[in-house]
């Protein structure tokens, strides 16, 4: 498959947030209609650059493979398709979070890539990366208070519009996530 390209950036190595944060300044730099291509490691990419393109207006033309490298696809949205990007409104901290496991009707909700949740995450969470999420909402409670949590609160913000847009009208952000979690946690 070839695709013309108008810019590269080079994201590999680099963990969310930062390749969305790196594709938003290129993208502040090149014409509409241009033609992005981000190269990543982050298998979270994937899930994370097609939704923050969704939400922005920009056109995530889609990824391919290269060993293991993504490589993502992404055209400059015009003035008329641009959205402003919206940070999630309801957002509890940490402490907060800790304060409520084990309450009733309550749901954590891990929206990293297996692997992350593998490695740590809160006990009682459930895993569905974000990329999943869409296909797996019936796996969740809609009575449930749903706190959603990932590695530093951009992905888990994505996932908690996804889950509002879907119902959900209990529906928290947890900020800054896991990169700064001091609860318990446990490995699979």
């Amino acid at each position: 498959m070839s695709i013309k390209v108008d810019h590269v950036l080079d994201a590999k190595g680099l963990s969310c947030p930062m390749p969305i944060v790196k594709t938003k300044k290129t993208l502040d730099g090149i014409e509409p209609g241009q033609v992005l291509e981000i190269q990543a490691t982050d298998k979270g990419s994937l899930a994370d650059l097609k939704a923050w393109a969704g939400s922005t207006g920009h056109h995530y033309l889609g990824t391919v493979e290269e060993g293991d490298t993504l490589i993502h696809y992404i055209r400059k949205a015009s003035v008329s398709e641009e959205k402003e990007e919206v940070d999630y409104p309801h957002v509890i901290d940490n402490e907060e979070l800790e304060a409520k496991i084990g309450e009733d009707n309550v749901t954590i909700l891990d929206v990293r890539e297996p692997a992350e949740y593998a490695f740590s995450h809160i006990p009682t969470a459930t895993s569905i990366p974000l990329g999943e999420l869409e296909t797996r909402l019936s796996e969740l409670n809609q009575t449930h208070h749903v706190y959603v949590v990932c590695r530093t609160g951009s992905r888990s913000a994505m996932a908690a519009k996804t889950l509002e847009d879907n119902g959900f009208s209990n529906v928290v952000n947890v900020k800054p996530g896991m990169t700064a979690w001091n609860g318990k946690t446990e490995s699979k």
